[in-house]
């Protein structure tokens, strides 16, 4: 199957013309590719043309995208309909006559075919909406979208506003407020305070006209600071009940499909709430937004089940001690828990950015849409058609799908409108991505062991702190490596932008690093540790020095472990407790062996062992030692005072008598600790055998 490319210079505004056009179909391996020069308005039965057949057609234009969208759907084409950026990320700009390798590599890309598809999270929403703040705003809100949602109220304040008197929907009250949950399934729980219960209430203002401190207005909540206990509104209440000074806080709770929080502090302060919740505070012009979002929020959702979790590789924790936390502490969606041994990812939760398996050191968690190979492929084929394009000192420029990709887009048109800024440089190369924290080291130096000359991350203020945190962290561990191997020059680099003239300007302030003279060729595994090895073996290979290892940041997924010989009794406990094989024993011999590449720096080692005899240091051993197993320490066998078969150590067996000798069920048997299991077995046997016939005497 082949593809069929549409490209346009948008009304000559592009430098693309008939020869350009020739040299696209040469790099991408089709025949010349006509130039349109308007694609969407005269010229557009050339692409109604495309649609008649079967092959993938690409349009260069994103900008007309629901136009030709609908064109296919009236057109009932089959031909799959794929889209690209090449105007704002290449053709406006100061360099847009020097970007055509870049269009080649863009327009390769969206010709790849679609990623195989992934498991989905599926939600289900009957509009049941829980709204909750001060009377004034939650009621207001209430009675709005009582048409359309199926409403219910918690009041948590009585600033301003009247209770409706036709009672339309559920109306509670209290504080303490606690939200767990997610779309279609969240739970409420509240403390019932108030001595009023609203819904036993019938607004009837016989406690109002009675109230001598005027503590009770008409949201029907009694004010506790005026009120000074007279109860006159309890008599006034009658057989209703609905006033009770005695009720101690009790809590309540409830279900909903979906939260608008009006509170002036939202009672979720995650940088990535659940969806089904919308917290809007008393900016009303948010209010307007969200609620139209709240409406739209009704019936059967799914969205992609964005990570793989292997459990036989997670280095969480091992026979309940803890040590890799770096997914649970860097979800800003609280999506990731403590399950034991193991983590639990809640699939509800997850928003899909991907920084749990970007700082995951052992590749226990793995992004799933799209997989890390598919991402390889396209950075690979990027870099690939780019260089058959003739361009030079490539660079990939990794943004996000919303905010990242709106700046792109702005410093293309701001520099064709105006000139004031620089636009997209002719070598740097956009790659969106549905989060920027989704890729990491094995992806970032991959590429630039495909031959990229930097790779720039760019996040602004839709990411949460602690995701430029593990950014900037795996950015310095990577950085170290390639200065360790003598690559000259910033190889990656975090731009931090919130305008179109800041992304400007630090594009145009990169320069270009020092990378291997010759392309690797290997593909991207789904394996993590894996692509590592590929990586930095093809960057040690063709690296300006020669190093045997190089010191890493803490945090680092390489290390050693380092044994106290004088403090180690060979117990083995750390061998349990790796949960990548790093350590090991010996069948034949007390020994403890390390095997350095499978090391991710947990920690369970250092935490398990009871002597404290082991330490960590991170670093990258380059030489083969790295996949020998090393001797970390070794004793002469201990031989059973019975059998005389070796077991233990001498050391341990040592320790063991001495810490054991005065406790009252070995006192009288020390030497029962010097022996085997076997031969321990039957000396308590025969004790007991002769303790029964001496009983008969």
């Amino acid at each position: 199957m082949t593809t069929e490319f549409k490209i346009c210079n948008c009304n000559r505004t592009m430098p693309l013309d008939a020869a350009a056009g020739i040299q696209l179909g040469k790099v991408l391996g089709t025949s010349a590719l006509p130039v349109a020069t308007e694609l969407c308005r005269r010229e557009v039965g050339s692409y109604l043309a495309s649609l008649d057949g079967v092959d993938d057609v690409v349009v260069a234009c994103t900008q007309e995208r629901g136009l030709f969208a609908e064109l296919a759907q009236q057109k009932n084409a089959v031909a799959p309909l794929r889209f690209v950026n090449i105007r704002e990320t290449g053709g406006w700009g100061a360099q847009a006559r020097s970007s055509l390798p870049k269009m080649a590599a863009l327009l390769a890309a969206a010709a790849l075919p679609d990623p195989e598809p992934v498991p989905t999270v599926d939600y289900q929403s009957a509009g049941h909406v829980l709204i909750i703040g001060p009377a004034d705003r939650a009621l207001s809100w209430a009675q709005r979208l009582g048409s359309q949602l199926d409403v219910s109220v918690l009041l948590t304040g009585s600033v301003g506003g009247e209770m409706l008197q036709d009672r339309e929907f559920p109306v509670f009250s209290g504080k303490q407020v606690a939200i767990s949950g997610w779309l279609g399934a969240f739970t409420v729980k509240w403390q019932q305070a108030n001595p009023i219960d609203l819904e036993t209430c019938t607004r009837c203002n016989a406690c109002i006209e009675v109230c001598p401190e005027n503590a009770i207005d008409l949201t029907y909540q009694i004010d506790l600071n005026k009120c000074t206990s007279h109860r006159d509104c309890v008599k006034a209440c009658g057989t209703i009940g609905a006033i009770d000074f005695t009720r101690i806080a009790t809590e309540r709770s409830s279900e909903f499909d979906l939260i608008f929080d009006l509170s002036d502090v939202p009672l979720l302060t995650l940088h990535q709430p659940p969806q089904g919740y919308f917290a809007t505070g008393a900016l009303a012009e948010k209010q307007m937004d969200q609620a139209f979002k709240l409406t739209q929020m009704v019936g059967e959702f799914s969205k992609p089940k964005f990570f793989l979790y292997k459990e036989k590789l997670c280095a969480h924790g091992r026979n309940g001690k803890i040590g890799c936390t770096s997914c649970i502490d860097v979800c800003s969606a609280e999506a990731i828990s403590h399950n034991g041994n193991q983590i639990k990812v809640n699939p509800n939760l997850c928003v899909g950015c991907g920084a749990c398996t970007t700082v995951c050191p052992s590749g226990a968690l793995a992004y799933a849409y799209p997989r890390v190979t598919d991402t390889g492929t396209r950075v690979k084929t990027m870099l690939n058609t780019y260089a058959k394009a003739g361009g030079t000192q490539p660079m990939l420029l990794l943004h996000n799908q919303e905010q990242g990709s709106a700046l792109v887009n702005q410093i293309g048109r701001q520099a064709q409108a105006h000139g004031k800024l620089h636009g997209m440089p002719a070598h740097v190369m956009p790659i969106e991505l549905h989060h920027v924290a989704a890729t990491g080291i094995d992806v970032w130096l991959t590429a630039l062991a495909y031959g990229a000359t930097h790779v720039a991350i760019l996040t602004t203020a839709q990411d949460a702190p602690q995701y430029v945190s593990a950014l900037t962290q795996q950015i310095d561990i990577a950085q170290t490596i390639l200065s360790g191997l003598g690559y000259e020059g910033v190889h990656l680099s975090l731009i931090q932008a919130s305008t179109a003239a800041q992304l400007d300007a630090e594009l145009a302030s990169i320069e270009p690093a020092q990378v291997p003279a010759q392309r690797a060729l290997f593909n991207i595994v789904a394996d993590k540790r894996s692509t590592l090895e590929l990586a930095i073996d093809h960057l040690k290979t063709h690296a300006p020095l020669a190093v045997d290892a190089i010191p890493l940041p803490a945090g680092s997924p390489y290390g050693v472990v380092m044994v106290n010989q004088d403090a180690c009794t060979l117990c083995m406990s750390c061998v349990g407790a790796c949960p990548e094989s790093a350590l090991t024993d010996n069948a034949n011999l007390p020994q403890l062996r390390f095997l350095e590449k499978n090391c991710v720096q947990c920690g369970l080692c250092e935490k398990t062992c009871p002597e404290n005899a082991i330490t960590l240091a991170p670093r990258l051993l380059l030489t083969s030692a790295a996949k020998e197993l090393q001797v970390l320490h070794e004793a002469e066998p201990f031989h059973c005072i019975s059998c005389h078969k070796p077991f233990g150590t001498a050391k341990m067996i040592e320790n063991m008598v001495s810490k054991l000798s005065l406790h009252g069920a070995f006192s009288g048997n020390v030497d029962r600790l010097k022996m085997c299991s076997d031969c321990r077995v039957v000396d308590m046997m025969a004790n007991k055998q002769e303790s029964s016939i001496n009983g008969l005497k």
